[in-house]
C-alpha cells in the first residue's frame, strides 16, 4: 500500500508564482527558520582509513550547506581510562601512538584542506588521548551530528579498533549517527531518503535527528512492516501528516511482515532507489541483537547506502 503526503516542486513553484508580497515574506521566513533548523555542529572521524578522504568530503559538504561549524576529530587510540590500568599496557599504548602521530598529523591537515575547498566558513581540527569510539561518542554530545564510517573488516587500521566504532558511537552519543558505507561512493546522500518506521523512540529520535536532511529531500518513502501496534491506528499516517506539517514530502509503504527485517529494509532500499536509510537503533538490548541478530546489526554489517541512525 502507498499514500502520498505533500507537493511537488512543480506545484509549489505555480502555486507561489501568484503570491501576495505578505505571503512572498511568509515564506521567506518559514525558510528563514528551516536553515536556522539546521544542524549547526558536525563532527567527524578523521583517520588514515582508505575511506577518510570519502567521509571527511560528505562532511564537509553538509557543512558547508548548513553553514555549520565542522569539527575533525582524530585519536590516538590510547583510552582515556589508561591511566588506571597496568604500565606495561600503557607503554605498549604510547609506543604505538608514538608509530602513528605522524600519521593523525597528515590526516587532519587533510582535513584542513577539505574543508577549506569545500567552502566551510568555521571548522577545526582535534587530536584526543582517546579510543575513537569513546571519543566520538564524548564529542558528539556537543554536536548536531556524528559522521563515521562503516568498519571495513579489510582495513588494517581496524585490528586496532576496541570493537565496532559506529555502533559504539550511536549507543554512547544520544546523538544521531550518519554511518557511511565502505562498499560504494555516493555522489549525493539523501535526494531520497527511506525511513524506517516502527513507532518506537529509537525511531522518533531517528527522525527529529534527520530532520534537515528530510526536509531537503526529494522524496522520504515512510516503510512500515506489519504488524505495527507501535504506530496507531492508521500506520505511517500520524507520522506522514507531521512531516508534510515541517515541509517534507513524503509518501508511506506498508509492507508484508518479513522473516528478517534488517534483510526486507536492504531489499526496499534498492526497491525505492533510496540513497539514504533513517532508522533507529538497537530497539532491543544490544547483547540480545548480538546473539539472536537484529536490524541494526544487520545494516550495520550489509549497508551499500548511509545510514542515519539515533539510539
Amino acid at each position: 500500500m502507498q499514500v502520498k503526503f505533500g507537493e511537488t516542486g512543480c506545484t509549489k513553484r505555480k502555486r507561489r508564482a501568484g503570491l501576495t508580497a505578505t505571503t512572498r515574506r511568509t515564506l521567506a521566513v518559514t525558510a528563514i527558520r528551516r536553515c536556522i533548523m539546521c544542524y549547526k555542529t558536525i563532527v567527524v572521524h578523521v583517520d588514515h582509513s582508505p575511506h577518510a578522504g570519502a567521509r571527511i568530503r560528505y562532511a564537509a559538504q553538509l557543512a558547508a550547506r548548513c553553514g555549520a561549524h565542522l569539527v575533525g576529530s582524530a585519536f590516538s587510540g590510547i583510552s582515556r581510562y589508561a591511566e588506571a590500568g597496568s604500565t606495561m599496557l600503557l607503554t605498549r599504548q604510547h609506543e604505538r601512538r608514538g608509530n602513528h602521530d605522524h600519521d593523525h598529523d597528515t590526516a587532519l591537515a587533510r582535513f584542513d584542506a577539505i574543508a577549506a575547498a569545500a567552502g566551510v566558513a568555521s571548522h577545526e581540527r582535534r587530536y584526543a588521548d582517546d579510543e575513537p569510539a569513546g571519543g566520538l561518542a564524548l564529542q558528539g554530545r556537543y554536536a548536531d551530528l556524528v559522521i563515521v564510517s562503516q568498519t571495513d573488516l579489510d582495513d588494517p587500521a581496524a585490528a586496532h579498533l576496541a570493537g565496532p566504532v559506529p555502533a559504539q558511537v550511536v549507543q554512547g552519543s544520544a546523538r544521531p549517527v550518519l554511518v557511511l558505507p565502505h562498499v560504494r561512493r555516493h555522489e549525493t546522500i539523501g535526494g531520497r531518503i527511506m525511513l524506517a518506521w516502527d513507532g518506537s523512540l529509537q525511531a522518533t529520535r531517528a527522525v527529529a535527528g534527520a530532520m534537515p536532511l528530510l526536509r531537503d529531500a526529494g522524496l522520504v518513502a515512510i516503510v512500515l512492516f506489519q504488524p505495527f501496534e507501535a504506530t496507531g491506528r492508521e500506520p505511517g499516517t500520524d507520522l506522514a501528516l507531521y512531516l508534510a506539517r515541517q515541509g517534507v514530502r513524503c509518501e508511506v509503504h506498508v509492507e508484508p511482515s518479513p522473516i528478517d527485517d534488517g534483510a526486507a529494509l536492504l531489499a526496499c532500499t534498492d526497491c525505492l532507489d533510496a540513497d539514504l536509510i533513517v532508522m533507529g537503533a538497537y530497539g532491543r538490548p544490544r547483547l540480545r541483537e548480538l546473539v539472536l541478530g537484529g536490524v541494526t546489526e544487520t545494516l550495520l554489517d550489509r549497508m551499500t547506502v548511509p545510514v542515519l541512525m539515533a539510539h
